[in-house]
């Protein structure tokens, strides 16, 4: 890029460490930890991201969290694909196109921009989108991922950037020490994947945690008579006493010991397993056993 070329001549071009802070002392911004405003300045660590969700190269609709000043939004503009962009932030959600329509002006009209929480969007707000790429705000990063995949089943795939234990968590095996209810979930909707580390010095602010990616692919969840709703509460109450077994851990969930023994065992559950060790599909199968049968519903944990 010569000096007497400007952003918009030169065609797309992604946000550096000056474009960041000259942008954000444009708008008098201070990033914010409740918002977990932590922006992404440099170019190659986006162009990686991009490059690691595995999108096609006919472009994709995506969907982005928290675009915040553009980093990632650009990055994704500039390898052909189509954003909607959720951003709770109406100063940030006002600047973004002007952003976009001085550093990427050919691809201005590929924007979307949703004014909304990403934990409360709906989706009729977002459309179709056909996979998600965002650095999902650290503090909410779970229910936000697990929201979106409820809301848009059109998601097929996508990458998310969240903190590093809540990368290993969402990725976790059955067994694992670090597996739970994220993973458990997250195994509702897709295949979840551990994408690699990503350092703090991407960030400005730095942030006082470290990073990583995390990928997915949607599949359909296993079969069942129960509904989702129904599958997350033997979640929920299978992980609210650690280290108990399974019988022990669901008896809030089923207070009737015979009924839960009977479950337990249609399910092919054994009754003395930890719910650490169980899949989502042991999960459904209890949770489908227990909505054939009759007698009161069971209690939420």
């Amino acid at each position: 890029m010569t000096a007497h070329e400007t952003p918009a001549s030169a065609g797309p071009r992604l946000l550096g460490p000056a474009d960041v802070r000259s942008l954000a002392a444009r708008l008098a911004l201070r990033p914010t930890k409740q918002r977990g405003q932590n922006f992404v300045i440099d170019p190659n660590s986006v162009r990686r991201i991009v490059r690691a969700a595995g999108l096609a190269e006919t472009g994709e609709t995506v969907l982005e969290v928290g675009p915040g000043l553009g980093s990632l939004t650009l990055a994704l503009l500039a390898d052909g694909h189509r954003v909607t962009a959720i951003e709770i932030d109406p100063l940030l959600a006002g600047a973004l196109p002007d952003t976009i329509a001085t550093y990427a002006p050919a691809q201005a009209d590929r924007l979307t921009v949703v004014l909304a929480d990403a934990m409360t969007v709906t989706s009729e707000q977002i459309g179709a989108p056909d996979a998600c790429v965002a650095n999902l705000p650290y503090n909410v990063a779970v229910p936000v991922l697990l929201h979106l995949l409820s809301i848009a089943p059109t998601i097929r795939h996508g990458l998310v950037m969240v903190q590093s234990e809540v990368a290993d968590r969402l990725a976790a095996p059955p067994g694992s020490r670090t597996y739970g209810i994220p993973s458990a979930k997250a195994a509702w909707y897709a295949d979840v994947r551990r994408a690699g580390p990503v350092g703090r010095q991407i960030f400005w602010p730095a942030p006082n945690v470290d990073s990583g990616l995390v990928g997915f692919e949607r599949r359909e969840p296993p079969a069942t008579e129960a509904s989702r709703e129904e599958v997350f509460a033997v979640i929920d109450a299978a992980f609210s006493q650690r280290r108990k077994t399974v019988r022990s851990a669901l008896a809030r969930w089923c207070p009737d010991r015979e009924v839960l023994d009977e479950v337990l065992r249609a399910a092919g559950v054994d009754s003395g397993a930890r719910g650490e060790v169980l899949g989502i599909a042991d999960f459904a199968r209890i949770a489908g056993v227990r909505a054939q049968m009759p007698g009161p519903d069971p209690v939420s944990p």
